[in-house]
């Protein structure tokens, strides 16, 4: 029946000039180090790292780290050695200190100059802070005790009457910065407006309908900050963590959408098309290098409510079947995501990464080293190692899709993915259209007797007498006379709330390793990970868990 997991009238096509209307591209941010290319990059970026920090790449005091961020200025300002202890430090230190109190130690230290009458130290423990609020303002918007410490340490500043100090450390531009972590406004699963699948797919073609969707893709991939990733690794979770759960809610959005396309048609040959032109938009995803989306697109025409359409398989060329087995097996779990992993490494320029399976590398480094060495010191290597793979992630970030979108286009899509379906809707819509032939047909089969596909409300009565009470209301039209189709949404119904109530439909779950893309049939989400993503029934292999 499902899946659990650990851790949804046809315009006419237009003209080549309604492409030529107004365009809106991504820009890339300013050009930073090179993204990149190669698997081992990280590793070599990480060898020269630890070589530049010197002795303090085998393990340092907090205050030795702290001291030695601040003597990276010189008496103008200027960074008088490499910036990487401050990077490094400034993005990763939340791992072993909250941003507050790191905050606190330097307003100690500045404290301490004042007392001890030393102006320069003061003038580059105020540079510290302003490189911190230019570099890393969005940690100031994020967190309040931050911001409350700086407040603090503004009023001291202040009250000393050090003028120039208190322009350092001004945090009146943080205001102006243009951001937004406001999710995506999700359509109420019970509002008449979630029934309009879709007002793009049949007028757009494969090409432009997987550039529009790299387009979102990447808008939300480059929302991801270095400090949503820390806060992932903190609290092990996307909670609470606006961007990341964006990013994860498209996709799973974007998987529901394939399934509701096939399934929205009325017919076999029809939903087949439907089928093959999502093969279509996941060759085009795949040569866009666009690997999150594709996992999305395969994932939905892989999940059991597709999977299960016997008649629609039918008409699907053996050709096309051949494709969707080449992109499973490259998407594939099966040893650590190594097809996947070969193909992302191989990639050049712009690409966006499955970003599911590096979250779960970055929880393997972070869970694999300590914080402190043996004597109390701070484990730099682990500090490196982090910083190196978020970079990784970040700097891909400043390469802009290879692609132009239409405005209106994008905006008429983003609808279309926001449209809510349950998981019950979707199953229902499912048999539906190919009714299972194991439990309704048996039905009709005892009570049927003229086999003219209906039955009597007597004889349907006979059968709800196995169960306590009535799951829906029989006999729509109220001829006298129940439907295949209706007796079929009867046992769905009772299944659902059986399996809820915990009154029969008992299973078994065991952890399992799921080697294609696989969706909780509990809640529609994708199953993240790289092993053991979710649970599986023993006793029935279409079920799996979260």
């Amino acid at each position: 029946m499902g899946t659990l997991g650990k851790a949804r009238e046809a315009p006419r096509k237009p003209s080549h000039g309604c492409r030529a209307a107004t365009k809106a591209r991504l820009e890339a941010k300013p050009a930073g180090s090179p993204v990149p290319s190669h698997p081992s990059l990280a590793q070599i970026t990480q060898f020269r790292m630890m070589v530049s920090l010197g002795h303090l790449a085998k393990g340092a005091s907090l205050d030795d780290l702290i001291d030695s961020c601040i003597q990276s200025f010189d008496a103008d300002g200027n960074l008088c050695r490499s910036n990487q202890l401050l990077q490094v430090m400034l993005t990763m230190h939340r791992i072993i200190i909250p941003s507050a109190e790191l905050l606190q130690k330097v307003i100690s230290l500045y404290k301490d100059a004042l007392a001890k009458n030393s102006p320069g130290l003061c003038l580059k423990i105020c540079y510290f802070v302003r490189y911190w609020i230019t570099e890393f303002w969005i940690m100031f918007k994020m967190d309040a005790s931050l911001t409350n410490t700086m407040e603090e340490f503004q009023e001291l500043v202040k009250a000393c009457g050090e003028e120039l100090h208190c322009r350092l450390i001004d945090t009146t531009q943080i205001n102006a910065r243009d951001w937004s972590r406001k999710l995506t406004q999700r359509i109420k699963s019970n509002t008449s407006k979630k029934r309009k699948v879709s007002l793009l797919f049949d007028h757009l073609e494969p090409e432009e309908l997987s550039e529009h969707l790299t387009y979102l893709e990447f808008k939300s991939f480059r929302r991801i900050s270095f400090s949503d990733y820390q806060n992932y690794l903190i609290n092990s979770c996307v909670k609470e963590n606006p961007t990341m759960e964006r990013s994860i809610a498209l996709c799973n959005g974007i998987s529901q959408w394939v399934q509701l396309m096939v399934l929205s048609r009325p017919t076999p040959q029809l939903r087949a098309e439907v089928f093959i032109k999502f093969i279509q938009v996941a060759q085009k995803l795949h040569q866009l290098q666009n690997f999150n989306t594709l996992m999305a697109v395969i994932g939905g025409l892989c999940h059991s409510s597709i999977s299960r359409l016997k008649e629609t398989s039918s008409h699907v060329p053996h050709e096309i079947n051949k494709v969707l087995g080449e992109m499973t097996e490259l998407l594939s779990s099966c040893r650590n995501y190594d097809n996947y992993r070969r193909a992302y490494g191989e990639c050049t320029q712009f690409k966006i990464p499955i970003l599911g399976v590096h979250l779960k590398d970055l929880i393997s480094l972070y869970e694999a080293m300590p914080d402190y060495l043996e004597d109390g010191k701070v484990n730099v290597h682990k500090l490196l190692a982090l910083y190196n793979h978020i970079n990784e992630l970040v700097q891909l970030q400043e390469v802009a899709p290879p692609l132009e979108a239409n405005k209106d286009l994008v905006h008429l899509l983003t609808l279309s993915l926001d449209l809510y379906y349950t998981e019950d809707e979707i199953y229902e819509l499912s048999y539906a259209r190919e009714p299972r032939n194991h439990k309704a047909p048996s039905v009709f089969k005892n009570y049927d007797h003229d086999q003219d596909g209906y039955i009597s409300q007597e004889e349907f009565e006979k059968i709800a007498a196995s169960f306590p009470f009535s799951f829906c209301v029989m006999d729509r039209d109220r001829e006298g006379l129940i439907s295949r189709d209706e007796i079929t949404a009867y046992f769905m119904r009772a299944s659902s709330i059986y399996s809820k109530l915990g009154l029969g439909f008992p299973h078994n779950f065991q952890e399992t390793t799921y080697l294609k893309p696989t969706f909780c049939d509990n809640c529609a989400g994708f199953l993240w990970g790289v092993i053991k993503q979710g649970y599986r029934c023993k006793g029935n292999k279409h079920l799996e868990s979260r």
